[in-house]
């Protein structure tokens, strides 16, 4: 059995995954130094995005809400079944008490969001 000497040094090769971590971790360190301006941007862009999403959704869930209350209205006016007048009575309030949340959603943010300004707490 041959034995194998410890004195001897070995040049050892690069490994494919020592060098895709080496460029990782370049890359990463140029983006670190690139951050203060990059964040601005992305804040700037996640806040329209955000706001472009909240007026859809508020645009959607208004116009569900006039249909399914104008549903339940009719329903519960020309129902002569007492417990689908309830019932109907009882969807009414709960597309009401969503609506107002969802529209109460929007005032938060917009009372809230100036608090947060340039990623900050100014309160």
């Amino acid at each position: 059995m041959k034995k194998h000497d410890l004195t001897k040094t070995h040049l050892h090769r690069a490994s494919p995954g020592m060098a895709l971590y080496a460029a990782f971790a370049g890359v990463t360190m140029a983006a670190m130094l690139c951050q203060p301006v990059f964040a601005a941007t992305v804040w700037e862009k996640a806040n329209e995005i955000m706001k472009d999403v909240y007026n859809q959704i508020l645009l959607i869930s208004t116009i569900a809400a006039i249909v399914t209350a104008s549903v339940a209205l009719l329903m519960m006016n020309f129902s002569r079944n007492g417990r689908t007048v309830d019932e109907s009575r009882a969807w009414l309030k709960r597309i009401i008490i969503t609506w107002a949340i969802l529209n109460g959603l929007g005032f938060i943010m917009s009372y809230v969001t100036p608090f947060f300004a340039d990623g900050r707490w100014n309160g």
